[in-house]
């Protein structure tokens, strides 16, 4: 048996789908879901329509940025950059607030109901508070104040892409309003641009008659002090065409008195040269031993050592030809030092004579340079007549050619804007679309209406067809037991008897069949029926599956519901009549406490007397031991016990009993008590048979899940009602 339930839970597992289980929650609820779908779209519907369309239209215009021909490397690396930041700008000037501002007051927007803040809603306890109405006070700028919020929210203004165009763009419910916005900014743009050029250009004017004044004078003052800086310096100018004459003759000197000092510098060098020896040895002179005489003499005075030495080697020191030698030796070194004394005399008058000359350029020099001072005095105050009226001449030309740039044209570095496209009036408008709302709506009601029923069926816990018995609980569905009606329900306890051939009646038939197939050769059997709550068809199905099973087999059903019994009603029989309690007690007997059920071979043992603690008599030895000799007696013991999440008593039935019946409720028992009380009841020692799914709409799921359409469809073919 465990082997059957754990493959059936297997299958089931393998079985179980969840976009089906989603089709289902669908299914269940699909008329719900579309009638809040259809409510989502009416609604939907009445906004869309109660709104005021909206009409947008577009102005272009064009930017550019003057440029110079010739561009240095940094701008052609840095242009792109450059331009998109330029670009940028411009598109925030055409969004400031300045410019909106200009641009309401001149179109006058207040008298646009649209725009109007005057007409605005009151609010409601202006009336209570009786507030003094403030349109009195309402001015030109508090009004465009008050409108630029709602005008910037409906303007936008988009820089194309890769290009110098720019699109102004207005939305407005009045679609002419539309048009007009965006052509009066963009002219108010190109307006306030040729503004603010002609501003700039007349500050700049300003600017430059008041420091034209300062810096002539600054001009002035610093010629004077260039002049003196030359007098106090020695610095002449020599450039301008009234001192030719002394400029040529100072030249000349000054060319004279350069090679002078230059000749005077060798001379004093050479000099100073010959007055350093101490010792009369001029050979380290250089002016002394590069003077042609003086190396002449060396020579002839090397040349005579040189033959002396060469006698003495030959002839002795005594030898005639070496006193000749001798005296030409002597000759040779007097000559060679008159020679020297020679040179030396002629340096000393060569510096005497070189600076004697650079004495005297030097005071034709200063002479001529008192003439060319005395010129350049004069010359001062004609270069500044001369300035003053050049200055004079380049302010007046630079005004006019400044008056013909701004007539004619703009500064280099200003913008050039002009309208490419203006906006024209719209006739389709961009907002509401209705027909896309309103099927946005619709499908999002579907959709979220979808999603809740989803939602409801995964927050739902409870047991809803026999697949989530099977799954959910592990043990196999033995029955599933129809939801009656209030009229089959009043007298439900022997429906079986009453309409044999009812769709519950062949539910109970399954069941007494699972009963009989799972143990066929087990003679004596007592089954015990239980459920985790109340009024989850427990009682009921007890008798109805006891008459059922007596019909084979001599069956007794004992109502073990010691604490609220309800069996004997049920059956019709007598809920006063002794019973279990009396019986366990022996304040009665067998006899008097069996009750035979109509007609049938049913019989029936009460609860009787019900007595102050059930556990007691469940627990006790006697009760066990009439069991047993009931079992004796009968073949089959059908026992009601007691739900067995209020009590404790199943579980000490359960082990007492050969199998165990669990009913649950459809769509009320919560999952996972009902797995609770399963665990609870097998740890006991019970042995749990099947599970029973009462009160179960058929239509209901053969209509959701899919299930029990072969009763529904056939049932009546073979006179089930």
């Amino acid at each position: 048996m465990n082997q059957i339930q754990g493959l059936a839970k297997h299958m089931l597992t393998q079985e179980h789908n969840p976009l089906l289980e989603y089709w289902r929650s669908i299914s269940k609820r699909k008329f719900k879901i579309l009638l809040f779908a259809i409510t989502i779209a009416a609604v939907a519907t009445a906004i869309v329509f109660s709104i005021a369309p909206s009409y947008r239209s577009t102005n272009t215009i064009l930017i550019e940025s003057s440029r110079q021909k010739i561009l240095s490397v940094e701008e052609v690396y840095s242009g792109v950059t450059a331009n998109r930041e330029y670009f940028q700008t411009q598109a925030e000037i055409l969004q400031s607030r300045d410019l909106a501002i200009k641009t309401i007051k001149n179109l006058k927007l207040w008298n646009y109901p649209e725009f109007d803040p005057r007409i605005a809603k009151k609010p409601f306890w202006s009336d209570i508070l009786k507030t003094e109405d403030s349109k009195a006070n309402w001015t030109e700028d508090k009004l465009a104040a008050a409108i630029y919020p709602a005008f910037s929210s409906k303007i936008n203004i988009e820089l194309v892409r890769l290009s110098q165009l720019a699109k102004i763009s207005f939305t407005s419910t009045d679609k002419e309003l539309a048009a007009t916005v965006p052509n009066k900014l963009a002219e108010m743009y190109i307006d306030s641009d040729r503004d603010a050029r002609f501003a700039m250009s007349q500050g700049a004017a300003k600017w430059l008659n008041d420091r034209l004044g300062g810096l002539r004078e600054k001009l002035d003052k610093s010629e004077y002090a260039l002049q003196q800086y030359r007098e106090t310096n020695g610095i002449i100018s020599l450039s301008k065409e009234g001192q030719n004459g002394n400029s040529n003759q100072i030249s000349d000197a000054t060319q004279q008195l350069i090679a002078a000092k230059m000749k005077r510098a060798e001379a004093e060098n050479a000099y100073r040269q010959v007055t350093a020896v101490k010792n009369g040895d001029f050979s380290s002179v250089p002016a002394v031993i590069n003077n042609p005489q003086v190396a002449d003499s060396k020579k002839q005075e090397a040349e005579a050592e040189s033959k002396m030495a060469d006698l003495i080697q030959r002839y002795g020191v005594d030898h005639p030809k070496m006193v000749q030698a001798e005296g030409e030796l002597r000759a040779a070194k007097t000559n060679a030092k008159r020679q020297v004394d020679a040179v030396v005399g002629s340096l000393r008058q060569s510096y005497e004579a070189a600076l004697g000359t650079e004495r005297a350029l030097d005071s034709v020099l200063g002479q001529a340079r008192g003439a060319v001072s005395n010129l350049n005095r004069k010359e001062v105050q004609l270069g500044v007549l001369e300035r003053e009226a050049t200055a004079n001449r380049q302010l007046y030309e630079s005004f006019i050619s400044r008056a013909k740039q701004t007539t004619a044209s703009q500064d280099l570095q200003s913008a050039i804007a002009r309208v490419i496209d203006a906006a024209s009036v719209s006739e389709l408008p961009i907002k509401p679309k209705k027909s896309q709302i309103i099927i946005m709506a619709g499908l999002l009601g579907l959709l979220l209406a979808a999603a809740a029923s989803i939602l409801l069926d995964r927050l739902n816990n409870t047991i809803n067809n026999s697949d989530d018995v099977e799954r959910l609980l592990g043990y196999p569905l033995l029955t599933s037991i129809p939801l009656l009606n209030k009229k089959l329900a009043t007298d439900a306890g022997k429906l079986v008897i009453n309409d044999p051939r009812s769709i519950y009646a062949e539910s109970i038939f399954t069941a007494r069949t699972g009963v009989a197939l799972s143990s066929i050769d087990a003679k004596q059997r007592s089954l015990l029926i239980t459920s985790s709550m109340p009024n989850e068809g427990k009682t009921t199905f007890a008798a109805n599956l006891a008459l059922a099973l007596s019909s084979t087999r001599r069956t007794l059903i004992i109502d073990a519901d010691l604490r609220k019994p309800g069996l004997a009603r049920k059956l019709g029989l007598n809920p006063t009549a002794p019973g279990l309690s009396n019986l366990v007690a022996g304040t009665a007997t067998l006899e008097e406490c069996l009750q035979r059920v109509g007609d049938s071979q049913l019989y029936c043992l009460a609860t009787g007397d019900i007595p102050p603690s059930s556990l007691e008599i469940l627990m006790s030895k006697r009760f066990s031991e009439l069991l047993s000799q009931l079992s004796a007696s009968y073949e089959m013991l059908v026992i009601d016990g007691p739900p067995l999440s209020l009590v404790s008593d199943p579980l000490i039935l359960a082990p007492l009993c050969s199998d165990t019946l669990f009913v649950t409720r459809a769509q009320e028992t919560p999952h996972p008590i009902a797995r609770k009380n399963i665990m609870r009841i097998a740890q006991a020692g019970g042995r749990i048979l099947g599970v029973t799914l009462s009160h179960l709409d058929f239509k209901k799921a053969e209509r959701y899940y899919g299930q029990y359409g072969s009763i529904s469809q056939y049932g009546k073919a073979y006179g089930a009602t």
